[in-house]
């Protein structure tokens, strides 16, 4: 998750990226939290929803982002925002609540983060994450094809996540020694897009910034405009505008929350 990340440009979709922070915090049974982590916090929109739901709780939100976490800062000084990267944090003392809203995708090693997260928790601590598991959908394999049809393959392929979440069992087995109970499912988003190329809007915030910020970069200046240009006409035939010019866009994440 390196380079510049745009708070503006992420939360232009932020009521469709709430919905599903609001689905996952309302399915946390724990009435009392007094130390609260939100990992991946981003601008903060959802930590606020979090020291309200628990406001006596010590809150700390962590996020790579400098720009993230100054907009985060800007809109709630009187949360602790630390920067630091999610998947190697220390925590100091056992946590009651560990919170994660889209992020933890981002991270390699689920074989051992998620277990290092369990480990972490108090006794009754809950773990509660939601990633998106939309990386068999259009959206992200025309991605990957376009990645790999151009000159630019060499350089873009290596960066690519094509699967980073597992099964809704995979993660089921690895936990189940752990925690007392787990919850786990998955939904499917029906998102009502409106605007020019808006699939391709939500992508450039997330899983198509980091090839976007490679192609930036690279010595080959035309090929970032031929990549989206490329990118932008299949994604029109695969999410074609409806009757009334909006766009439907589905979307699926994976929801966990396990209890220690």
């Amino acid at each position: 998750m390196s380079g510049r990340w745009n708070p503006e440009h992420y939360l232009k979709f932020a009521d469709h990226r709430m919905r599903p922070a609001l689905d996952l915090m309302e399915r946390i049974n724990i009435p009392d939290a007094k130390t609260l982590y939100d990992l991946g916090c981003g601008p903060g929109t959802v930590t606020r929803l979090l020291a309200e739901r628990w406001p006596g709780a010590d809150i700390i939100g962590v996020d790579q982002s400098p720009q993230m976490l100054a907009r985060a800062a800007q809109e709630a000084p009187d949360i602790q925002w630390l920067e630091g990267d999610i998947d190697s944090w220390v925590f100091e003392v056992p946590v009651d609540l560990i919170f994660s809203n889209a992020a933890l995708h981002w991270c390699d090693d689920h074989q051992n983060l998620f277990p290092g997260l369990m480990e972490n928790l108090a006794t009754g601590g809950v773990l509660a994450v939601q990633m998106p598991k939309n990386h068999e959908a259009p959206s992200h394999t025309l991605m990957a094809d376009v990645a790999r049809s151009g000159p630019w393959a060499e350089l873009l392929v290596p960066l690519m996540r094509e699967a980073p979440v597992w099964s809704a069992a995979s993660y089921y087995d690895l936990l189940a020694t752990q925690a007392r109970s787990i919850d786990i499912w998955e939904s499917q988003y029906i998102h009502i897009l409106e605007g020019a190329d808006p699939v391709f809007e939500w992508v450039r915030g997330t899983a198509l910034k980091p090839l976007l910020d490679a192609l930036e970069g690279s010595q080959k200046a035309h090929w970032r405009a031929e990549f989206i240009d490329d990118y932008k006409q299949r994604l029109r035939q695969a999410y074609p505008q409806r009757s009334d010019g909006r766009t439907l866009f589905s979307f699926r994440r994976l929801f966990l929350i396990a209890v220690r």
